[in-house]
């Protein structure tokens, strides 16, 4: 059974935002008051449709002691305990720990790993992937920064996702991407193993982050190298090293005030999952890594061409349909690491 006091507690937290947001919240609160109503909303219709089954149960075996009517309720009975059941389940759903950073946009940074041309073409097909998979989910898809190599692959590509929760599906793509196919580059049709890293950061906002300016050095320089529109020859790029952690970002667009901006956005993300790991470091010390932690140095997926099959050795999820994922259709992978993370959850909730 369900703790009804927990039911309650999110229903009288539900009732006092409808009531705060009617009764006119300030400018500065009503964004956060509008996110928590909307959070709030699918988990109150679960638990209120949890609650009127237990009442129709109650009134049912009411019913029982009354002659007239106890044949109609042990008929209704084991649909309505039935209901009951499944109905638990998705509130144990609703009312699991969720991830502040779940409705937040995405950064996507995706670099070759071993393999050479093949790691950097490999590393292109990823984009287009995610590219593909965005356009389907009606998420805006943005490249801040792209440096491409001479046979068309991906020296280094960070993109910013935007859209309805980007970071809840998208994080579990964070990992070593592994392919087997046969290079463009190779003449002999030997089959060949590269890779590719991802790491899909929650993006940051401003209240996460304050950043010392005194930590900062910034230069400007001329961008140069392969990289298409991506790439300019002004003296426009921007670079910010972030003295106390090391970090450094670059951003070459045409303007070297938006470089500014998005170089900025950049490092106030990678400074925010920086504190994430450390904080779920520290949750986790004690129990086995999970799926979507985040482990960018572990082995997530194999894309296996030559038998046109994907795997995804988490949870040892194998799919014949590997020319549909590469176009995009990443649904049915995504939704599979969604529900074992949840029942992790559950489990360890001892739900």
């Amino acid at each position: 059974m369900i703790a009804s006091d927990k039911i309650e507690q999110i229903i009288d937290r539900f009732q006092f935002l409808e009531a705060k947001m009617a009764d006119g919240a300030a400018g500065n609160e009503i964004a956060a008051l509008g996110r928590e109503y909307a959070e709030l909303r699918p988990v109150v219709e679960t638990v209120t449709a949890y609650k009127d089954l237990v009442a129709q149960i109650a009134d049912a075996e009411a019913m029982l002691s009354d002659p007239e009517m106890k044949e109609l309720a042990e008929a209704e009975l084991p649909d309505l305990k039935a209901a009951l059941d499944a109905s638990e389940h998705d509130v144990q759903l609703a009312l699991l720990p969720k991830d502040a950073a779940d409705g937040r946009p995405a950064l996507i940074e995706i670099r070759p790993g071993t393999g050479g041309d093949e790691a950097s073409l490999f590393a292109g097909d990823l984009l287009r992937m995610y590219q593909r998979y965005s356009e389907g989910q009606a998420w805006k898809f943005e490249i801040l920064e792209m440096s491409e190599t001479e046979l068309g692959g991906i020296k280094e590509v960070v993109a910013r996702v935007a859209g309805d929760g980007v970071f809840a599906k998208l994080k579990y793509e964070s990992g070593v991407h592994r392919v087997q196919r046969v290079p463009e580059t190779e003449s002999g049709g030997r089959i060949h193993t590269s890779a590719a890293t991802v790491a899909v950061l929650p993006e940051a906002e401003d209240v996460d982050i304050q950043i010392n300016p005194g930590d900062l050095r910034i230069d400007t320089m001329r961008a140069s190298g392969s990289g298409g529109q991506h790439v300019n020859t002004t003296d426009s790029a921007v670079r910010i090293l972030h003295i106390p952690t090391g970090i450094i970002v670059v951003s070459a667009e045409k303007s070297q005030h938006r470089n500014r901006e998005i170089a900025m956005q950049v490092l106030k993300t990678r400074l925010f999952d920086l504190e994430r790991q450390r904080v779920d470091g520290e949750r986790s010390a004690d129990r086995k890594a999970q799926v979507g932690s985040g482990d960018r140095s572990e082995r997530i997926r194999t894309y296996n061409f030559p038998q046109g099959r994907m795997t995804d050795h988490r949870i040892n999820l194998t799919l014949y349909s590997l020319g549909p994922i590469m176009q995009g259709d990443l649904e049915e992978t995504i939704t599979a690491l969604q529900a074992d993370a949840q029942a992790t959850l559950l489990a360890e909730m001892g739900a």
